[in-house]
């Protein structure tokens, strides 16, 4: 199982060949939402390989860390970059690097379970992805998630295991080196789980990256531990974060 590490296991690792080839970084990050300062001056690495479990108590700032990495929201401090340079200089470069699967399923209800998986596939195709590779991805990741006998049955006649597994299959459908998930074992029984744990093993053993939060256990060996709730602010420094803010810190 996971093992709960202390806070200085967030710190960066020595550098590795792989690592200096495609390597996600976050420096100085703070969270605002609303008037409330969620984390500040978090710090985090991933290399290929790679794994960071996120834990904390609700409102610790978990989902809303995952947002950040993802590029679906700004640090109101703090930079995000790869290796080869900052995510806000090529947003898009970014975006093609990642996949995001948040804590509620995303399926069109009038699509088929197939239709969905193939519209991911497409809307992250790269430009030498034929129409064959898609629907070979396609089918494969239906399959591999069990879900090769519902293919045809539309999105709103599925049970909540069953939409959780069509999200997860994004994943495979729609290659990428960083994934970031949000509580990806919800509404999930023990053999999806065990099949989800086997699919995030093979992404990290081709040089895959993947930044989880769960609350509940799950078997990611050699996982660094980052607890958010050790990125709390107390009131007063809350005030000197708010004074402190200038326009160019709003930028990710």
């Amino acid at each position: 199982m996971v093992r709960r590490m202390i806070p200085a296991a967030v710190s960066d690792p020595p550098p590795s060949a792989a690592a200096s080839a495609r390597r996600f970084s976050g420096h100085g990050l703070v969270c605002i939402r609303g008037e409330r300062i969620v984390f500040a001056n978090l710090n985090l690495t991933l290399a290929p390989g790679e794994a960071l479990l996120l834990l904390g108590p609700n409102g610790s700032g978990k989902s809303s860390l995952l947002r950040l990495m993802a590029g679906l929201l700004r640090p109101a401090a703090g930079s995000l970059a790869w290796d080869d340079g900052p995510v806000r200089e090529d947003p898009e470069r970014h975006h093609a690097r990642t996949r995001y699967v948040g804590h509620t399923d995303t399926i069109k209800p009038v699509l088929t379970a197939r239709e969905n998986l193939a519209f991911w596939a497409k809307v992250c195709a790269n430009e030498d992805d034929t129409r064959a590779t898609l629907q070979a991805r396609t089918d494969a990741a239906l399959d591999r998630l069990a879900l090769a006998r519902l293919a045809d049955v539309p999105g709103r006649m599925l049970s909540a295991g069953q939409k959780r597994r069509l999200n997860l299959a994004r994943l495979l459908a729609a290659p990428a080196p960083l994934w970031l998930m949000d509580e990806p074992t919800t509404a999930l029984d023990k053999g999806s789980v065990a099949t989800l744990e086997a699919i995030m093993a093979e992404h990290r053993a081709t040089g895959g990256m993947i930044a989880l939060s769960t609350h509940l256990d799950v078997n990611l060996p050699g996982a660094r531990v980052l607890n958010l709730d050790d990125f709390a602010v107390d009131a007063a420094t809350a005030y000197g974060l708010h004074e402190d803010r200038h326009p160019e810190d709003l930028r990710a």
